[in-house]
Order: structure tokens, then sequence, then C-alpha cells
């Protein structure tokens, strides 16, 4: 969710955080359908750092450029294979689908805040040990057998 926070405009989709460099690096390149919001946080706040190129980029997108404060300093619809750099230095720079500017009614000044969805985590297989003897109850139909070696050979 992203809020802006000086006019109480709210855009209620995902949003991910580009907080290292490759992340950063990655960025929305080659993303086919932009449907989400990413937030880089720069190493520095510079109008060089804050730069950023459409280059392989599928879609144009919505581009807010923030200072250290989070008040913007630049935004603009970025269209592909094209450069950018903002008016003045940036530190944070979100970039989202195309109306996210619209949406939040983006100003030069406006303080806008950010909460990052929850990504899930990977599965990680994890070794269970089963017990040597399975019984179940008659009634549901399944048969107890004495161990898995026993089930495998086709013994009820």
């Amino acid at each position: 969710m992203i809020t802006n926070e000086t006019k109480g405009r709210v855009w209620h989709g995902p949003v991910r955080m580009a907080d290292t460099f490759f992340k950063r690096f990655r960025g929305l390149m080659l993303t086919k359908n932009v449907n989400y919001a990413l937030v880089f946080v720069l190493p520095a706040e510079t109008k060089a750092n804050a730069s950023i190129h459409m280059f392989f980029m599928l879609s144009d997108i919505d581009v807010i450029w923030l200072d250290s404060a989070r008040r913007v300093v630049d935004f603009k619809t970025a269209k592909k294979w094209r450069l950018y750099t903002p008016k003045n230095a940036a530190k944070y720079i979100i970039e989202g689908p195309v109306g996210l500017i619209k949406t939040l009614e983006v100003e030069e000044g406006d303080l806008i805040d950010w909460s990052p969805s929850e990504e899930k985590g990977k599965a990680v297989p994890v070794k269970v040990s089963l017990p040597d003897k399975i019984s179940f109850d008659s009634h549901n139909g399944a048969v107890m057998t004495e161990s898995v070696k026993e089930v495998h050979a086709g013994k009820p």
C-alpha cells in the first residue's frame, strides 16, 4: 500500500522493495504485467543515482522520485526505451503501473509513505520420521499395518 499523506490518498496495490544492488539492477525490466509498485532504496541521495532507464521494459510505468524526507521531488509516466533524471536529488524511487500518480494525486512536495506487502517465503523440505506402526480405526476402511515394508510388499 502506498499513501499520499499530504492528500490522504491511498493506492492499495502490492508493494515490493528494491533495497539491494541486484533488486535495483533488475527493477521492472522484462516484467510483462506491472501490477505492483517497486520502491527503490538508493545508496545516496543524488540526481545521478536516481536516474533511470526504460530499456528492456515491456510497458510504460509511473515513476515518483522522493528525497530522504519522502517528499516528492519529481514524477512522470515513463515511456519505454528512454532515459529519465529527476529535477532534484532523490533517495527513493517508486515505480508502478500507469495510473499510480493519478490515484495518489501526486504533486511536488507531497509526503509519500508505503508499507511493503508480505512476501511468501519459499517452501523448505523437511525430513519427518514416520512411526513403525500405523493404525486406523477399522470403521473407516483403513487397514492396520505393522510396517511400511508390508505396504510396499502388498500385504494388508
